[in-house]
């Protein structure tokens, strides 16, 4: 029998130019206003999503990988998704905002702060998709840490971070117009914190949450261990990244139920919504031509895969010889592990795999209805949601791509029918903030 899932939108390509390099663009939305965002989130709400995970990069990458990011506008530019949130708030109503914060680069006091602040003007709509880049260390004068430091020091961040939160204990705040007694201050926690990484003292400039709505949401990427550790001890939402089979999906689920109950939580503390980036056509005939088209991509098509995937890998893949494996060695520590996984595949190999084998498994393209991609009608979307959803007990999914009306309609006009005929998508909110919107199902 279906049941309700989860689903989120995921602002792939960040708080910049969205629809460049297709038709799209010229519907001539100004991508630095706010107007174009808040029409696709209005869009994203009606349809029922519970939240939107801003994508960012604080960095344009190496002097190497400059041109790759900005020349299509693929990794760069991008305004800071923090100030587009209160405008995201403003026009919504139930939709959970998450933009990507860089636990190393924005000082804990002052995340703590600002948190607070956008949890209480968004009626606790407000989560942050904590990230661990260390790349962006050069522009904050910062060291650059490896891939395991990078979370032990997110790990100290977050920690700080929500002491600051609760640095107001029981019965701090009063409030009592009778007495005219806003606050008791022998309540609050004016602690030291002098860390490994962090050296601060509370308390916290900002009135606490009320108990219904809770802290802020944590959402965290990551498929290596230590990625899966944090986010087992951290996190309210995993944005996962795993082969969509029923099989996979429930070994990856596990591994972050076994996490969770490691560090004393329940695995129902989190929620594990996977990302894919449907591709939802008309007939089953489209899909035979879609998919058909791709089974023999040109060199050139093989050179905009790896352009792609050069600038989520600060490593420029295009100058590499094709007819070659990538080898060892080739990726900075700071790359992550699902980021690599990604580009090679299930089934693919660093070392022996050539580089043309590589991106051609990435441009081709296969049907949803045999599991063999995710081109498909939606009808087949929604059985591939709702055979995960059965097989798998799988939370839901986060659908990635540009925060444009276009995209957005093109992606759910026919889907969201679709899966609320059958009971898989919400039709209504509680009113209770995202966290509770989370744990309503």
């Amino acid at each position: 029998m279906s049941r309700l899932q989860h689903f989120g939108w995921f602002f792939g390509r960040g708080f910049g130019p969205q629809g460049w390099g297709r038709p799209d663009y010229r519907w001539n939305y100004a991508w630095q206003r706010p107007e174009i965002y808040q029409q696709a989130v209005r869009e994203l709400e009606q349809a029922g999503f519970d939240l939107l995970i801003i994508e960012d990069a604080l960095s344009l990458g190496s002097p190497e990988t400059l041109n790759l990011r900005v020349n299509t506008a693929y990794g760069g530019p991008k305004h800071d998704p923090l100030m587009l949130t209160p405008y995201l708030f403003a026009a919504t109503t139930h939709l959970g905002v998450t933009p990507t914060v860089n636990a190393g680069a924005t000082p804990p006091y002052l995340a703590a702060r600002q948190f607070a602040t956008l949890q209480h003007l968004s009626g606790n709509r407000f989560g942050a998709n904590v990230v661990t880049d260390v790349k962006s260390a050069r522009h904050f004068g910062l060291p650059e840490l490896g891939h395991d430091a990078a979370y032990d020091r997110a790990e100290e961040w977050l920690d700080v971070v929500r002491r600051l939160w609760h640095s107001w204990g029981e019965g701090a705040y009063l409030a009592d117009v009778e007495t005219g007694q806003f606050a008791d201050a022998s309540k609050l926690d004016a602690f030291q914190h002098r860390g490994e990484y962090f050296s601060l003292d509370g308390p916290l400039n900002a009135i606490p949450f009320d108990e219904r709505s809770g802290d802020p949401v944590i959402v965290s990427p990551g498929g290596s261990g230590r990625g899966l550790a944090f986010a087992g001890h951290q996190s309210d939402v995993q944005l996962a990244l795993a082969p969509l089979d029923a099989a996979s999906v429930r070994a990856y689920r596990q591994k972050i139920h076994d996490s969770a109950v490691a560090h004393g939580r329940l695995p129902s503390d989190i929620a594990v919504l996977f990302v894919i980036k449907p591709e939802i056509v008309a007939s089953e005939e489209e899909v035979d031509r879609v998919v058909r088209a791709s089974e023999h991509p040109a060199d050139e098509v093989l050179v905009e895969v790896l352009a792609a995937q050069s600038s989520d890998l600060e490593t420029d893949l295009t100058v590499l010889d094709l007819d070659r494996p990538i080898g060892p060695g080739v990726f900075g520590q700071h790359v992550s592990q699902g980021t690599i996984n990604n580009l090679v595949g299930r089934d693919g190999d660093l070392e022996t795999d050539t580089l043309r084998q590589i991106a051609t498994r990435k441009a081709r393209k296969g049907r949803l209805a045999d599991g063999s991609g995710f081109v498909g009608t939606a009808g087949q979307f929604a059985d591939f949601v709702e055979g995960l959803g059965e097989s798998a007990d799988n939370d839901g999914f986060i659908i990635n791509g540009d925060l444009h009306p276009v995209t957005v309609h093109r992606m759910l006009d026919q889907v969201v029918p679709e899966l609320r005929r059958r009971g898989i998508l919400r039709d209504s909110f509680g009113g209770g903030g995202l966290r509770a919107n989370l744990r309503d199902f």
